[in-house]
């Protein structure tokens, strides 16, 4: 999506919001929201005391399962549905109980919700029609989008021929043409197939990066949010468990759910033997010492859960002297790397990932008894 760069997002006086000059460098302030559905027995908690700080022009994406309140937390910011407690901020204004067009924010739906009798170029144009645009400025800016999506083209084509991945860049023009501080996305790429939607992962990431406008994404894709995110805040049932950016979400998950939902984790009981800052020496029920990474908490006699990803394991002969050995359970090749599914000899199963190279030497078969060495890294410990 290279074309022409957006200048600077409108002013949010515009769409009836006073900003603050003093409102510092965050987008979007969260600051202890609670959205409770229905009343008396009937009564479900979408959001429990969520906090949670969003930078100017950063890709901030909401990531969990169905139901842990990712999208209500987004429509919540959008303004379709308000808060039961707690305060919404936009730079530093309380936006909370705004209607949705006071707010100088869009958003990109699953479904697009684009109009098939209309063209492109039409579809591109009217929410600034909305707003009241002159035809010169709706005119222009229009023509920016399409040059900035790569649509030029197929201006004058209904959306109802054009493709999916097609129609997805119309809905992104659609909702960048207003200028807006914020755009929300709701899961825009879960309709596309699996290539194209690859594609438009980083051509999204490229998006943000050339308009500078704040983006805040919702999906249940741990790869996707790894592969576009600056941040992302991991959610389960109505909270955030942690924040973060992909690298310290993937290595160094705070809690089991984290650990567990993004990417393969293996498990591992432990006793913590000593402490020191920010690391630890654990006992696993072996009896062998390894490091561990430490999060803040936990004291020396403490039984702990860590962490061990697949890649960060190593899988040896079975005479070797390694951290771990059991039996291979199942061996599989994805053409890249190679998994090992293993039954460790105190029964937990336990997942080896290694590379397929020249030379790697990886030479066993299912059946074989092996051997396990972790690396200084490799364990975390995990909150529960």
């Amino acid at each position: 999506m290279r074309g022409t760069a957006l200048p600077q997002a409108q002013p949010a006086e515009e769409w009836g919001v006073c900003v603050s000059e003093s409102a510092g460098r965050n987008a979007i302030d969260v600051r202890g929201v609670r959205k409770v559905f229905g009343s008396g027995d009937g009564q479900v908690t979408a959001l429990d005391t969520v906090s949670v700080s969003i930078r100017e022009n950063e890709f901030f994406t909401l990531l969990g399962p169905s139901g842990c309140g990712k999208t209500t937390l987004l429509r919540l910011i959008a303004g379709f549905e308000f808060p039961t407690d707690g305060q919404i901020m936009l730079h530093g204004e309380d936006i909370a109980l705004l209607p949705p067009f006071r707010r100088p924010v869009n958003t990109v739906f699953q479904s697009y919700a684009l109009f098939p009798h209309m063209t492109v170029a039409e579809n591109i144009a009217f929410g600034l029609e909305m707003l009241g645009k002159s035809r010169s400025e709706i005119d222009g800016r229009t023509a920016d989008m399409l040059k900035l999506v790569q649509m030029e083209e197929l201006a004058k084509r209904k959306t109802s021929e054009i493709s999916g991945g097609q129609q997805q860049r119309v809905a992104l023009a659609r909702a960048l043409a207003p200028q807006p501080k914020v755009l929300l996305l709701d899961e825009p790429l879960s309709a596309l197939d699996y290539k194209l939607r690859k594609e438009m992962q980083l051509e999204l990431k490229q998006l943000q990066h050339e308009t500078g406008i704040t983006f805040i994404f919702v999906t249940h894709d741990q790869e996707e949010a790894l592969t576009m995110s600056d941040r992302i805040a991991v959610m389960s049932t109505g909270k955030i468990l942690q924040v973060g950016s992909p690298h310290d979400i993937y290595e160094h998950p705070a809690e089991r759910f984290v650990a567990g939902f993004i990417g393969e984790t293996n498990f591992l009981d432990a006793e913590v033997v000593a402490t020191s800052a920010g690391s630890a020496t654990v006992k696993l029920p072996s009896g062998k010492q390894i490091p561990a990474g430490l999060p803040e908490g936990f004291q020396p006699g403490s039984r702990v859960s860590l962490a061990v990803r697949p890649e960060r394991a190593q899988i040896v002969a079975a005479d070797a002297d390694a951290t771990l050995a059991g039996v291979i359970d199942n061996l599989v090749y994805l053409g890249t790397d190679t998994h090992f599914h293993l039954r460790l000899d105190g029964g937990e199963a336990f997942i080896v990932r290694q590379q397929n190279s020249s030379g790697s030497g990886i030479n066993f078969a299912t059946g074989d008894r092996v051997g396990v060495i972790l690396g200084d890294d490799a364990a975390q410990i995990l909150k529960d």
